[in-house]
């Protein structure tokens, strides 16, 4: 096996779902959220629907494979009301459900816009996996790939298709590398050379500015999906 050689993944996406619905209205930004388990997608999720939840009409689907421990997560904190937070437990792989068959989340997408509807914004979260977890573009229109440098400050040289073609890279509890041993600065190196111009946001949700990068770019999605 030669490990010298560059890796070049498959285009992660079939085809994108028409911005429209089918009484003509556009239907809500669907953005995805994967990543390692324990990166931190449910707290940023949370932390996303706080800074949100007063200028965006926003609902969540989260996956599990059995349960629907994130979903409960959410509703115990209380993020948004609980007509507005789904659960999708996909009884194998978090990435059959976001990748190969995605039905379930389309079907609880459509339930959430059909009762709670009109949306700006849903947000889907993954259950954890490993870094070849992608979305479907026929399901989501923008995806995001949290991981954290308690998993190690190698990840990003790693790559693998979330780190490498995710919209937005997220590296996240920032506050735990000196902790953990963690160079942030060979991270945002190594991220900047694995994704060329694609975003990275650094981010502690304990720290003072929190969830506010990963924010600012999804207020840019939703600003550039209106006026589409």
């Amino acid at each position: 096996m030669h490990l010298d050689h560059g890796v070049t993944y498959p285009h992660r996406h079939t085809h994108g779902a028409a911005p429209v619905r089918a009484d003509g209205t556009r239907r809500a930004l669907r953005i995805g959220l994967g990543g390692p388990v324990g990166s931190g997608k449910t707290a940023t999720v949370a932390a996303l629907c706080r800074a949100l939840r007063t200028e965006l009409s926003m609902a969540v689907v989260t996956n599990d494979i059995y349960t629907r421990e994130d979903a409960e997560f959410l509703l115990r904190e209380a993020v948004l009301p609980p007509e507005r937070i789904t659960a999708v437990e996909t009884g194998a792989c978090p990435h059959t459900a976001i990748r190969d068959d995605i039905s379930a989340n389309l079907e609880a997408v459509e339930e959430l816009e059909e009762s709670v509807g009109p949306l700006d914004l849903i947000l889907i979260e993954s259950g954890g996996d490993n870094l070849t977890a992608t979305f479907s573009r026929g399901l989501v229109d923008a995806q995001v790939f949290v991981i954290d440098v308690a998993g190690g400050d190698d990840i990003p040289r790693k790559g693998g298709p979330g780190v490498t073609t995710a919209d937005l890279l997220v590296v996240n509890k920032t506050d735990l590398a000196p902790y953990v041993g963690s160079d942030l600065d060979r991270m945002a190196r190594d991220a900047a050379e694995q994704r060329g111009e694609l975003p990275v946001a650094f981010q502690s949700l304990r720290g003072a500015d929190g969830v506010a990068p990963v924010a600012e770019w999804v207020r840019e999605r939703i600003a550039a999906w209106i006026v589409r």
